[in-house]
């Protein structure tokens, strides 16, 4: 009997899913490279930033160790 109840369940909440799935407006192929190339933009905007703050932070920490003859 539990077994049944479950398999109603399951078969419910795959037509509910199907049903809202039905529902999304799907981006076209333009907004997705759009969307696309600005997190990859981003990303690389981000890293390089990153990168930057690292370089001038090694940097700083040898000038320092370099002064103080470390």
């Amino acid at each position: 009997m539990a077994e049944e109840t479950k398999k109603k369940d399951r078969g419910l909440w795959f037509r509910e899913m199907k049903s809202e799935l039905k529902k999304v407006v799907w981006p076209n192929r333009q907004t997705v490279l759009k969307n696309t190339g600005t997190v990859l933009l981003c990303s690389v905007a981000i890293g390089a930033c990153i990168w930057i703050f690292d370089f001038v932070a090694v940097s700083a920490v040898d000038l320092i160790l370099h002064v103080f003859g470390a």
